[in-house]
C-alpha cells in the first residue's frame, strides 16, 4: 500500500541516467508553512533537457498530502509534463497530464502509447473536475484523471508508467529553439499564474501573490517572475 507520493524521486532517478541534475537553491521558498499546512518544494536545472520541480505539502497530520511533478523541457520539443497526487481522508486522485507547448506537432505515435496506458486504467473512476479551465483545451487526450479510495498501488502504478514512458521518449525526442521553447512554457506559466487553477489559488491564497510568483513561475516552471 502506498503511503507516500514517490514520483518526484522516480522522475529524477530515471533522468540522471541520461542528465546531469543540479538543485537550485530556493531559501526560504524550500519550505513553507502557514495555516497546519506544510509545501517542500525542490527545483532542478537539468542540462540539455530543462527544469524540474517537485513539490509536496502535507496538512492535518497526514490526513491530506500532496505531490506535484512538473518537467518543462525546453531543448527537445515535447509536450509539458504534468503528475499531480492528492490523498484527502482516504480519497486519492492522480492526474497524469501532458500539456500542448509544441513547436511542430506532437507525433501520433508519441501520443498512441500513452493512449495506451489510458486504455489500461480505463476502468478506474474518472475525476470529474467542478469547473472548465483554460487549460483544457491544450490537454492532450491521452492524459488521464483517476480518482478513488482503495486504488493505492493501481493509481501508483498509472502515474509510474506515464512517468516512465515520458522519460522513454526523450531519449528520440527531436531538438529544437529552445528560446522559443522557454516562451512557450513561460506563455502557460504566466497564464496559469494570472487565471489561476487548484493549486494557484490555494498558494496564493496561503502566501500572497508575491511568494505564489516566485513558486509558480519560478520554482515550478523554472521562468523568472
Amino acid at each position: 500500500m502506498r503511503t507516500e507520493s514517490r514520483l518526484g524521486e522516480e522522475l529524477c532517478k530515471l533522468l540522471r541516467e541520461d542528465y546531469t541534475l543540479q538543485k537550485e537553491e530556493l531559501g526560504a521558498d524550500a519550505h513553507l508553512k502557514k495555516n497546519g499546512m506544510a509545501f517542500d518544494t525542490e527545483a532542478y536545472s537539468v542540462e540539455g533537457l530543462g527544469h524540474l520541480c517537485v513539490m509536496k505539502m502535507n496538512a492535518i497530520l497526514g490526513l491530506m498530502k500532496m505531490e506535484t511533478v512538473v518537467l518543462a523541457v525546453t531543448e527537445k520539443d515535447v509536450p509539458l509534463f504534468n503528475l499531480d497526487y492528492v490523498s484527502a481522508f482516504g480519497k486519492e486522485t492522480q492526474f497524469a497530464e501532458l500539456y500542448d507547448t509544441q513547436l511542430s506537432p506532437w507525433p501520433e505515435s508519441a501520443q498512441a502509447a500513452f493512449e495506451a496506458i489510458r486504455y489500461k486504467y480505463a476502468a478506474l473512476p474518472d475525476s470529474v473536475a467542478k469547473a472548465a479551465r483554460w487549460y483544457d483545451a491544450i490537454l492532450y487526450p491521452c492524459s488521464c484523471r483517476k480518482t478513488g479510495k482503495g486504488l493505492h498501488e493501481k493509481l501508483d502504478a498509472l502515474a509510474l508508467d506515464y512517468l516512465r514512458t515520458f522519460a522513454a521518449q526523450l531519449k528520440d525526442a527531436p531538438a529544437c529553439d529552445a528560446a522559443e521553447k522557454r516562451s512557450r512554457v513561460r506563455g502557460f506559466a504566466e497564464r496559469l499564474f494570472a487565471e489561476g487553477g487548484p493549486a494557484v489559488d490555494q498558494v496564493t491564497k496561503l502566501f500572497g501573490r508575491e511568494t505564489a510568483s516566485r513558486l509558480i513561475l519560478r520554482h515550478m516552471y523554472g521562468v523568472k517572475p
